[in-house]
């Protein structure tokens, strides 16, 4: 078998709200691709029999504009969780709170706001009916073995505004910050199959192109062989570990990669929804952000008088960079 873990980010580019960084982990039987091809295959043939139209999985920015609602992307999220391990155990997650456990969110040491609490109390599902749901899930969970494929786990981790400043405090960069919170979750997830060969897939982190102290770092490996450095691929193996790491553009495509970004997406989206319903109990009438910089600002101008009531220090709320 192979252990196949995608990567990927929502919310890097926003003052408001939280960055969210996502993963999936994936094993499938070993052939002479790399395991893309075959998940491409499950996740078709998956939609085919659940008359989605489309595959489960895709890049979240094909199957969400803003106003189009979440059905594609909660319906491809909570079908996954539910067949992986854990999912088997427990089910679609019925509210934030199961949601983030199911994810794997340790919520008591992630700084949240004062709105975390309404998304941890939010129902779930909020946009697919759930009987449709539990066919969907249930079509993934028989589908995926019967073609070799076994989703191990779909993880993910949060920095809020305040956690995210104070690591621009420590000397961090923005870009330093995406690819530690990345690396991190990708090296947690490989240890799930220590023996196994491995490819990690992530997209770009921002404008770098240089991994390979970083992936030394994260992964404990003394020595990292850089394979290609270009401006739309970075790779690299620890031969030792039996280990590949791809950083690409476009790297969507790949369903470990797809599903990371949906997760990431889906979360923040819920994140943003209990944002706007906590700043808008205390503001009537302040219409709703998605946080990024030019809405940003008219935000924080239309709520400067609820936040002075509340006398919330701007970093708290306020990513700087």
């Amino acid at each position: 078998m192979t252990l196949l873990i995608g990567t990927d980010e929502a919310g890097y580019g926003p003052n408001l709200g939280p960055l969210v960084v996502a993963a999936s982990a994936w094993r499938v039987v070993d052939d002479d691709g790399d395991g893309a091809d075959r998940l491409a295959r499950a996740a078709a043939e998956i939609g085919a029999a659940a008359r989605l139209g489309q595959p489960p999985w895709a890049d979240s920015k094909q199957l969400y504009k803003p106003g189009g609602g979440l059905v594609a992307i909660e319906r491809g999220v909570l079908a996954a969780l539910a067949a992986t391990a854990q999912g088997a155990s427990h089910g679609i997650p019925s509210d934030g709170a199961a949601l983030a456990a199911a994810l794997g969110i340790d919520l008591p040491s992630i700084a949240a706001p004062a709105e975390w609490t309404l998304f941890e109390g939010m129902a779930l599902p909020v946009a697919v009916p759930p009987r449709a749901l539990a066919l969907l899930a249930e079509t993934v969970a028989t589908t995926l073995p019967r073609l070799g494929v076994q989703l191990v786990a779909v993880a993910c981790r949060i920095l809020h505004p305040g956690a995210f400043n104070a690591l621009l405090d420590a000397g961090l960069n923005k870009s330093d910050i995406l690819s530690r919170t990345t690396l991190s979750l990708a090296a947690e997830l490989r240890a799930t199959a220590p023996g196994e060969p491995a490819v990690v897939w992530c997209d770009r982190h921002g404008g770098r192109k240089t991994y390979a102290a970083l992936v030394g770092r994260h992964f404990a490996a003394p020595l990292v062989r850089t394979i290609v450095e270009t401006p739309t691929s970075s790779t690299y193996a620890i031969d030792a570990a039996s280990l590949r790491i791809e950083f690409t553009v476009g790297g969507e495509a790949r369903v470990p990669v797809a599903l990371a970004s949906m997760t990431a997406k889906y979360v923040r989206e819920l994140a943003m929804a209990a944002f706007n319903a906590h700043w808008g109990s205390l503001a009537p009438g302040l219409r709703p952000t998605a946080g990024y910089p030019l809405d940003a600002r008219r935000w924080r101008g239309d709520a400067a008088a609820a936040l002075d009531r509340c006398g919330i220090p701007p970093d708290t709320f306020w990513r700087r960079a």
